[in-house]
């Protein structure tokens, strides 16, 4: 099934939830109203319901995403993937925080990364 990714509309906030909730990411319902009503939300969907959602925070330049997630039995698929590119034609640089677990992901996508603790932060420029 094909699956397209757009700008998220105030009607997509339920389903921007669900994705985000089942991904087990907490992020409260107002920020992603918020980020929604500011530009800052990309969303995924089959024709049906929304699949994966990106969140991003509007820096002075780029952006930084906040949050990426795909329902359970969409991962693996391209989604995520699919979504921060997205988000790199739109904003640069483009951000993000993330567990070492993931890292495998964002340098895949071309993110420069450094270890910052427990986490790492990726740029992509």
């Amino acid at each position: 099934m094909a699956v397209d990714g757009r700008p998220a509309s105030a009607r997509d906030h339920l389903g921007v939830m669900r994705v985000l909730d089942g991904a087990m990411l907490d992020v409260e319902s107002e920020t992603v109203q918020r980020r929604i009503a500011a530009g800052g939300v990309l969303v995924a969907d089959d024709d049906r319901r929304i699949v994966g959602a990106l969140l991003t925070t509007p820096r002075e330049t780029g952006a930084h995403i906040e949050a990426v997630a795909v329902r359970r039995a969409r991962r693996d698929s391209g989604i995520g993937s699919r979504l921060v590119e997205l988000a790199a034609d739109r904003w640069r640089p483009l951000t993000a925080d993330f567990r070492p677990g993931v890292r495998p992901f964002y340098a895949s996508l071309g993110f420069d990364i450094e270890e910052r603790g427990e986490r790492c932060r990726g740029v992509l420029k």
